[in-house]
C-alpha cells in the first residue's frame, strides 16, 4: 500500500507535446566531398541517400537542422 502512494506522490516526467506539424525533406545531392558535420547532420536528419524522404516533427531543432543542410535537401511538402 505504501508502494502506491509512493508512487502516485512521485512527480509525473512531463510528455512532450506534439503539434502534428510535420515537414517532409528530401535528401538531393550527396555529402560527398562536404564537411564531416553536414554528412552527420543528414544523418541525424535520417538521410544519406539521395532522393531518399523523411517526415520529421516541424520543431525548432529540425528546422535548424535543414538550415544548416540546405544546399543539400529540399522541402517537399509541409504537413499540418
Amino acid at each position: 500500500m505504501a508502494e502506491k502512494k509512493a508512487a502516485a506522490a512521485a512527480p509525473k516526467k512531463a510528455e512532450a507535446k506534439k503539434s502534428g506539424k510535420t515537414v517532409t525533406v528530401r535528401q538531393i545531392k550527396s555529402a560527398n566531398r562536404r564537411p564531416d558535420i553536414q554528412a552527420q547532420t543528414l544523418r541525424g536528419l535520417g538521410l544519406g541517400k539521395i532522393r531518399r524522404t523523411r517526415t520529421l516533427e516541424d520543431t525548432p531543432s529540425v528546422r535548424g537542422m535543414i538550415h544548416a543542410v540546405q544546399h543539400l535537401v529540399e522541402i517537399v511538402e509541409e504537413g499540418k
